[in-house]
């Protein structure tokens, strides 16, 4: 029997989101049943969305709308998709469906307070010992990172934002 980790990828740089998907590569290819939940992100347009219908064993559900969330004044709509969000990602970790459950931007979305940490704690302390969970998203908070069995920052060194380089498609979403 194997031992399911909790894996959280923060920091402020680039790749977060990017690290999770890889994993989820790599789960699917070793024929493991993969569901990452958005938090936060409600485009069709994420190639993640797209590639996900060309892999079997590969769901990933957004819990977001299309536009960005006012830190500090969230909308009640961006409140309630998270809150979903959550709930649902608490009936995927026991289902036993799933081996691996991505929470992508689920930092954020505590930060933001769409969330509270000590839901997010809850959920965490009540993974199966098989399941995988993993928690994305910059500003992980203390409580997050001591309950995780590994956690990665990304940090920025050189972003091509900042020499006014726009969105990609297939780079950024």
């Amino acid at each position: 029997m194997r031992r399911g980790l909790i894996m959280v990828y923060t920091g402020d740089g680039k790749g977060k989101t990017t690290a999770a998907l890889g994993l989820a590569l790599r789960a699917v290819g070793q024929g493991q049943r993969v569901l990452i939940i958005q938090f936060m992100k409600g485009s069709p347009q994420y190639g993640e969305i797209k590639a996900a219908a060309y892999l079997p064993g590969l769901t990933v559900v957004q819990k977001g709308l299309p536009t960005f969330v006012k830190k500090g004044d969230p909308a009640p709509e961006d409140v309630r998709l998270a809150r979903e969000g959550l709930e649902l990602a608490k009936e995927a970790i026991t289902s036993g469906e799933y081996d691996l459950v991505i929470l992508d931007e689920i930092n954020v979305a505590v930060d933001y307070g769409l969330l509270r940490e000590e839901d997010v704690l809850v959920l965490m302390a009540s993974k199966p010992e098989r399941v995988n969970l993993v928690l994305t998203g910059r500003y992980a908070s203390a409580g997050i990172v001591e309950r995780a069995d590994m956690v990665s920052e990304v940090r920025e060194v050189k972003h091509h934002f900042r020499q006014g380089i726009p969105s990609q498609a297939g780079i950024e979403y």
